[in-house]
């Protein structure tokens, strides 16, 4: 028997495992999920922007927002519950390789094992918020962000830890805004199946959102460096700080209501991931 056409069988079969109806419904739903809470945090920081500075632009002050609604609490499970399917559908893609000719490299497979974990964490604490832990990612990024690098800054090395996730951060931050700059996401959706006039909202709320959402990473890691720099946690800022720090530049709140605009157009460009993304 031919072991090599053995193993491409062998792969095939766990590749088509990992495209499963179920695994692959699960990651619409959770597009569908980020979708949603990226939206509610640009409305939040538009609100910010223009005179209402009472809640939090962030994941937090989107779930608080979706609990005051009508039926919100059940709407907050079933997020939680989508994102947990992103985590499957990412661990599939670590598991067996993502769509495309090169989904099986192992540096793709790994920055999808990075992905499963990070949203098996999202959806954790949106759950634990659903179920009553209001703590859990209530609005209190900022705070936790500036406990987490005080006890880090205390370590051994810690100016250097602190220092290095930092610039991780804001490379990962410019490396989000370049490919949604340079239109990259074209390959993972299915372009051929959209109408002209979806194709141009699909480009412009991907290339908008998408470097916005970039630039406000790039600027929390700055924050980071920052921190280490200065030996200082209080520098170290949560998506809801870093957001409102964009009002204090010159250009004012206009700057942060042009970034806020933005991550209502990711969370548009999540939305149309979850209907057009190849999976």
């Amino acid at each position: 028997m031919d072991i090599s056409a053995a193993a491409s069988r062998s792969h095939g079969k766990a590749r088509q495992a990992g495209n499963s109806t179920a695994v692959e419904a699960a990651g619409r739903a959770g597009f569908a999920a980020r979708g949603v809470i990226y939206f509610l945090v640009g409305f939040l920081a538009l609100h910010i922007a223009f005179g209402d500075g009472g809640k939090q632009a962030d994941r937090g002050g989107a779930l608080a927002e979706i609990a005051q609604k009508p039926f919100g609490h059940v709407l907050l499970w079933v997020l939680g519950v989508a994102l947990a399917g992103m985590a499957l559908w990412r661990l599939s893609e670590a598991a067996f390789g993502a769509a495309g000719p090169d989904g099986h490299k192992a540096t793709k497979r790994l920055a999808s094992g990075g992905r499963a974990v990070f949203y098996a964490f999202v959806s954790y604490s949106v759950l634990m918020f659903a179920a009553g832990d209001k703590g859990s990612g209530s609005g209190q990024g900022d705070a936790r962000s500036r406990d987490v690098t005080a006890r880090v800054l205390d370590m051994p090395g810690g100016r250097w830890l602190v220092g290095a996730a930092g610039v991780g951060i804001a490379c990962a931050g410019l490396w989000i805004a370049g490919r949604a700059a340079l239109h990259t996401f074209h390959k993972h959706l299915r372009m051929g199946d959209m109408s002209r006039t979806m194709r141009r909202a699909v480009d412009t709320t991907g290339v908008f959102g998408g470097v916005s959402r970039g630039l406000v990473f790039a600027v929390a890691g700055g924050f980071a460096v920052s921190a280490a720099v200065k030996a200082r946690s209080g520098e170290a800022r949560g998506m809801d700080d870093t957001l409102r720090s964009f009002s204090t530049t010159p250009a004012g709140p206009w700057l942060l209501g042009l970034i806020a605009a933005g991550l209502v157009a990711f969370g548009l460009f999540s939305l149309a991931n979850a209907r057009w993304r190849k999976l």
